[in-house]
């Protein structure tokens, strides 16, 4: 198993969803849908990790930065569903050099941005260790049959992205600057989810963590198509490289029917035509006109 999209194709072969279970979707989307009998909305679960060493450093990030970032990629999955979160869980393994103030301003900062986005933080689990290691589990709602999936893309569809893309991959090179800063702060687009959802109808979705070329790949392959792009909006300073495939990004990337019309933004996010879905080779993504590869990130690539 070479990729992590092997290891999750083993994972949906060997698992099975007990009949009744009240799940309609599990391995494979942003988050997995349990439907409560009886209930006019679905419940949305999504669960991430923030490790040292692999998403982040100590001497470049603050014990406040760490902290956000670990509720926010998971908020930015709920987003990508076109939900809204209602509480989180946070297991937490404390590094054997973190200093009380260290833990109190990871904890300060996460728990401030739970207040805002209204994610209640109702539990979780505290360990110590080696290294910093962070696990947050959210739990969203969306309306009952309503959670935009990456599965849902038609030919003809347009594709679209929020705000510029390659800050972030340019901030981790440059580390300084607004490429920085956005690179530190991400923000999760859960006000733009909800009126994907609600007023443009979107017909699929997914958050940009791994790079655009990579999460595209996701939605045509989910979809059973592929996909043709010109250039995307580019963060000032970014390479085109940068993109295409630079992760953590945490901007969505929609379809819409043809016919939509999509306003030039949404609360100031600039949202950006970039492509068609189109019928081709499952997966496949076309760059002005030559073969795009899934350069984004895997944990699992050598």
């Amino acid at each position: 198993m070479r990729s992590e999209s092997e290891i999750i194709e083993r994972l949906q072969e060997i698992t099975k969803r007990p009949k009744g279970s009240g799940i309609t979707l599990g391995i494979g989307d942003d988050c997995a849908i349990y439907r409560p009998k009886g209930s006019a909305e679905d419940l949305l679960f999504t669960v991430d990790l923030f490790i040292e060493g692999v998403h982040f450093l100590r001497k470049t990030h603050k014990a406040a930065q760490i902290g956000r970032n670990a509720l926010a990629r998971s908020l930015s999955d709920i987003a990508a569903m076109g939900g809204v979160p209602r509480f989180c869980l946070v297991s937490l393994c404390v590094p054997r050099w973190a200093s009380d103030r260290w833990v109190a301003e990871f904890f300060d900062s996460l728990a401030q941005l739970a207040a805002h986005t209204e994610t209640a933080l109702v539990g979780g689990d505290l360990s110590r260790g080696e290294q910093c290691i962070c696990d947050v589990t959210v739990c969203g709602v969306a309306p009952r049959g309503k959670a935009l999936c990456r599965d849902g893309a038609k030919a003809r569809d347009a594709i679209y992205v929020s705000g510029a893309l390659g800050g972030s991959a340019r901030g981790l090179e440059s580390r300084k600057g607004k490429a920085w800063r956005r690179h530190l702060n991400p923000e999760p687009r859960l006000g733009l989810g909800v009126f994907l959802r609600d007023h443009l109808r979107a017909t699929a979705s997914i958050d940009i963590s791994d790079g655009l070329s990579l999460d595209l790949r996701r939605v045509c392959l989910a979809s059973g198509l592929a996909a043709e792009i010109s250039d995307p909006p580019r963060f000032r300073g970014a390479t085109l490289d940068q993109a295409l495939h630079g992760g953590e990004e945490y901007e969505l990337l929609f379809t819409v029917r043809p016919g939509i019309e999509v306003p030039e933004g949404f609360e100031g996010i600039p949202l950006t035509r970039i492509g068609t879905i189109i019928k081709g080779p499952p997966g496949e993504v076309r760059h002005n006109g030559s073969a795009l590869p899934p350069m984004g990130f895997d944990h699992f690539r050598k």
